[in-house]
């Protein structure tokens, strides 16, 4: 009997480990091979033809200070379209989520749907629509002309603005839903509470309600600002060549350039710059209630 429950003990202690066995074999094979392979190409040095190009591993640091110093407007316009992005989300979508998780009652589900819907469309047709819709000739120019918010010969395509825009819009589910799980949690006593201390609504909203949605606060931002910096559809459709951003130059330089080490060199500094900022802004807020 004692072999058989040490037999017993041992299975339940391996158990847990071929649970995650799948899943670590799929990290592996889809991220950190990839993620070795792009950093070795990142430190090679390329030579052939622009039809057949060689890439010789040759610990060429200097593709990163290249990279850096040959478009940091592009790195720089990214993160700044980002962040103006990521700001319009959470402005945006706090008071949604608020509506739907306190107001909403019996049409909870509803409102869910309908802010779930448009995302049934694909990313490329939902951003193509918008560029039809602010088209020079399209009644968006025409109202904002009309109401003098443009000039006579003012235009909202092709601008740092449409781009910043299509950004928003484009993630902003993501954003809307960690807030809503945040809020959701919120113990509607702790609100009652905070009344029947004589706390007035905007003291209860800053000193109960924010401090509590932190967490869809955080994990929303994140959803938003990382795929903002390296995204390059909104750009290439709703922008010009004077908002290209960081994303754009990667492409070119994988797809037409064909100059991998470049690409490479300005993937990992992205993916860089991005993890820095990330635990920048998880270390401000705090991650304790997401662990």
């Amino acid at each position: 009997m004692a072999g058989v429950a040490s037999s017993s003990r041992q299975r339940s202690k391996i158990a847990p480990y071929l649970m995650i066995l799948p899943g670590l074999a799929y990290l592996g094979l889809f991220f950190v091979v990839p993620f070795i392979s792009l950093a070795r190409t990142s430190l090679s040095s390329s030579g052939g033809s622009v039809f057949m190009p060689t890439l010789t591993f040759s610990w060429d640091f200097g593709n990163y200070a290249d990279a850096f110093s040959a478009y940091t407007d592009q790195i720089i316009r990214s993160f700044s379209y980002a962040f103006a992005a990521t700001l319009i989300c959470l402005v945006l979508a706090f008071p949604l989520a608020y509506v739907i998780a306190f107001k909403a009652g019996r049409y909870k589900n509803l409102l869910l749907g309908l802010v779930i819907l448009p995302f049934f469309v694909t990313f490329l047709i939902r951003t193509i629509a918008w560029k039809t819709i602010l088209a020079d000739d399209g009644w968006v120019v025409d109202l904002f002309g009309s109401i003098g918010l443009l000039p006579s010969e003012g235009r909202l395509l092709s601008t740092s603005w449409a781009v910043i825009g299509g950004l928003a819009y484009n993630w902003i589910i993501f954003m809307i839903l960690p807030l809503y799980v945040s809020l959701e949690k919120i113990d509607p006593r702790l609100l009652e509470a905070s009344k029947d201390l004589y706390s007035t609504n905007r003291r209860t909203f800053t000193k109960v309600i924010v401090p509590l949605a932190l967490p869809g606060v955080l994990a929303g931002s994140m959803l938003v600002f990382i795929p903002s910096v390296g995204d390059f559809i909104n750009a290439e459709y709703l922008g010009s060549t004077q908002t290209t951003m960081i994303g754009n130059v990667i492409q070119q330089q994988f797809l037409v350039v064909k100059d991998y080490p470049a690409a490479a060199a300005l993937s990992m500094l992205l993916m860089g710059l991005i993890l820095v900022g990330v635990l920048m802004y998880t270390k401000a807020l705090g991650t304790e209630d997401l662990v």
